[in-house]
């Protein structure tokens, strides 16, 4: 049951919702309610929401799970993961980073950061370690020729 809860989603959520309080409870007229602001937010959402997107549909299309505590099947290489090891993380935190700038909460972009490590030590370090035993040479290749990140 854990495992349907510790999932990148869920993780998100809260840090949304954590950057949600503070821009409504906490605000301490801290803001940059700009228009460009908010455009710069937009695209980061839309954004995050298209790498996402790209990635599911790239992992659907060779038949592999999406599910972080699951055994892939194969070592999807193609579409926006020969570009990054991690585009559905990367699409999470392009995500919260512009929901945090949209609600203006100033305060939250400290979440970020925050955010990336929980990720990182919660499922692309696990995640990778089982890509090494299982795919051995084939991971150190992509290891090499695609970052974590960007």
């Amino acid at each position: 049951m854990l495992n349907w809860i510790d999932i990148p989603p869920s993780w998100l959520t809260f840090f949304l919702a954590v950057a949600w309080v503070q821009a409504e409870a906490l605000p301490l007229g801290l803001n940059v309610s700009l228009i460009w602001v908010d455009l710069a937010a937009g695209l980061l959402v839309g954004c995050g929401v298209i790498l996402i997107a790209l990635a599911a549909f790239e992992m659907r299309r060779h038949k592999t799970t999406i599910l972080p505590h699951s055994e892939t099947d194969r070592l999807v290489q193609s579409g926006v993961f020969s570009r990054s090891r991690n585009p559905i993380y990367l699409g999470d935190f392009l995500i919260l980073a512009g929901m945090i700038l949209y609600w203006d909460a100033v305060l939250a972009l400290l979440l970020i950061p925050i955010f990336v490590w929980v990720i990182e030590r919660r499922f692309v370090l696990p995640e990778e370690e089982r890509l090494r035993r299982k795919f051995r040479l084939e991971f150190a290749h992509y290891e090499k020729k695609v970052r974590r990140w960007m």
